[in-house]
């Protein structure tokens, strides 16, 4: 088994929302549920998914490479999404992009060699009046983010 069985709880939570019919409707819940347990969408864990839902594995994967909250490679322990977007280049966006990458010695879509931080782009992230934004591993918002601030998250990630 690729997931736990709490993974599968979670899962069949989410099953619950919709008819008994419509078992795909759980599918980007799901993702990320195995996700959050396995860090990135292996072949084989959407598979698994796809083998769970009843569906075929070919429209697990095209959610999954659809959207860009979705692994499909392995990434680092922590994932930092930079909001590339206009409103926060204009914001500072584009100078705390670049401190970033100085700061963790990687571009956008690599991986620090102690496997800690992965940089990735990222679309609007609906919080434009902050800017600039990021997002930490799909679930956490930064906003404001200044040298001192990007510096005080780098060191809490790294505990």
């Amino acid at each position: 088994m690729l997931l736990s069985e709490q993974a599968y709880k979670k899962i069949d939570r989410e099953l619950a929302k919709f008819p008994v019919d419509q078992k795909q409707s759980a599918v980007m819940a799901a993702l990320a549920i195995a996700q959050d347990e396995t860090s990135w969408l292996a072949p084989e864990v959407m598979q698994a998914v796809a083998d769970y839902l009843g569906m075929p594995a070919i429209a697990v994967q095209e959610v999954a490479t659809f959207y860009n909250m979705y692994n499909t490679k392995p990434v680092g322990k922590h994932k930092i999404t930079i909001c590339t977007n206009l409103p926060c280049q204009l914001s500072g966006g584009e100078k705390a992009a670049h401190y970033l990458q100085h700061k963790l010695g990687i571009g956008y879509r690599e991986t620090s060699a102690d496997g800690q931080f992965t940089l990735m782009e990222g679309e609007c992230m609906g919080a434009c009046g902050d800017a600039p934004v990021l997002i930490v591993n799909n679930k956490r918002m930064c906003s404001f983010m200044s040298n001192e601030k990007i510096d005080a998250l780098v060191e809490e990630l790294k505990k």
